[in-house]
């Protein structure tokens, strides 16, 4: 990566020969929202603008749930609106099978391959191949509120089984009346929490031959204690309408003892500005169940990719190998931590995040990746669909899952004409 940021300034002077040829004009879509921010990827390009004047870079933003659709359009038109776009880690199977990303393996050197998390990899590998470079590197993570679990006498738990635990005694207590934030609400993000409860507990959604079981053992499991602990008044009725901005909302409020989000509410629910519990704010390892995991996090990574409709896939690299390199990285990483293997042992990236590094560095071994099929994005649609409509009492919990399955055969059904 340094061998790229070298070449990369080598490249000012020629910048005559640049102008006068005329500059390589190459567009970018990002979403607005999580991870880095808007002005964080405008100050990067225009570092990258600085070092690169034979190329101009036309930045675009959209909201994650406008992203997926945004990219299909563009693609499948094949007019080559965008060059480099924001790939999440569950679309390099959509798109790959489309024909619509540039396959990238041999334009990543393995030295670099090798300092990147095999995680963070899976991001943006499909069938064994690289279409983007990892780029966002995020996992969820486990919060709480320390003043709460002090004010019962409570250990931090390592378990759901203490967390429901501790949750009863700060109700009954009147610590806080609904002791859990979960970001219930209908989509992915309702998807993602359930997942985390079923791999937690040692499930999986296919069996061995790629049927569908999710209306059977743990992912029925799953579904049952989020209803019943949220019947029980220990997950707050607000869940089923929550994503991952009124989770923090509501945490850093103080008007809960406990959330799962990403990495960015970290930093924002100890800042006073932002939070009104600031030192309190305790990030950790997401509980396991004692006859399951230890933990289970959702891959929530999102990689750079080039669109094979790209009329510059060589500049479109080189702006995402600058976006992604060591430097960049680590300058940005108060909303995203590297993808980089040897940047967490890194003393400056340390002295800054510490309680983040070390506790990344353990939830990483506990990294799951959402089903890598080429529907995976009508299965979203159908697996949040039926999770709400148990979550609000339309269907028992084995209602929903029994037509989850149903409506999944469907759909395999119909990618296997």
């Amino acid at each position: 990566m340094k061998r790229l940021i070298g070449t990369l300034c080598l490249v000012g002077v020629v910048l005559f020969g640049a102008c006068a040829l005329g500059k390589v004009e190459i567009s970018g879509l990002f979403m607005k929202q999580a991870g880095y921010q808007e002005s964080d990827i405008r100050a990067m390009t225009e570092e990258f603008l600085k070092m690169r004047p034979d190329i101009d870079v036309k930045l675009s933003f959209v909201a994650y749930e406008e992203l997926h659709d945004k990219i299909v359009v563009a693609a499948a038109s094949g007019a080559g609106t965008y060059d480099v776009i924001l790939l999440d880690c569950i679309w390099p199977a959509e798109f790959a099978e489309a024909g619509w990303l540039l396959d990238v393996t041999d334009r990543l050197p393995e030295e670099d391959r090798a300092d990147i998390f095999p995680e963070v990899l899976s991001a943006v590998t499909y069938k064994g191949r690289l279409y983007g470079m990892p780029w966002l590197n995020d996992w969820e993570y486990f919060f709480y509120n320390k003043k709460m679990l002090e004010a019962v006498g409570a250990e931090p738990p390592t378990y759901w089984t203490e967390v429901i635990d501790i949750a009863r005694k700060l109700k009954a207590q009147n610590v806080v009346e609904y002791p859990i934030i979960d970001a219930w609400g209908q989509g992915e993000a309702v998807v993602i929490q359930w997942l985390q409860y079923v791999y937690a507990m040692g499930g999986t959604l296919f069996d061995e031959a790629g049927n569908p079981v999710m209306n059977q053992g743990k992912p029925l499991e799953a579904l049952e204690f989020m209803v019943q602990h949220m019947d029980e008044g220990l997950f707050n009725p607000a869940c089923i309408e929550s994503f991952y901005e009124e989770v923090r909302r509501v945490f850093s409020a103080g008007q809960a003892a406990f959330g799962l989000n990403w990495t960015y509410m970290y930093n924002l629910a100890n800042d006073p500005a932002e939070s009104q519990i600031a030192g309190d704010a305790v990030i950790a390892v997401i509980p396991g169940f004692p006859d399951g995991r230890r933990s289970a996090t959702c891959n929530g990574g999102m990689g750079l990719s080039i669109l094979t409709s790209s009329q510059h896939p060589d500049e479109a690299w080189d702006y995402i190998q600058y976006l992604a390199s060591k430097e960049v990285q680590k300058k940005y990483s108060q909303n995203a931590l590297p993808i980089w293997k040897s940047l967490y042992d890194d003393p400056e990236l340390i002295a800054q995040q510490p309680e983040l590094i070390k506790v990344a560095k353990e939830q990483i071994h506990y990294v799951f990746d959402r089903p890598q099929v080429p529907w995976y994005s009508q299965l979203s649609l159908i697996l949040s669909e039926e999770l709400q409509a148990a979550l609000t009492k339309a269907k028992t919990p084995k209602q929903a899952m029994d037509d989850a399955v149903s409506r999944t055969k469907e759909v395999m059904g119909r990618y296997a004409q």
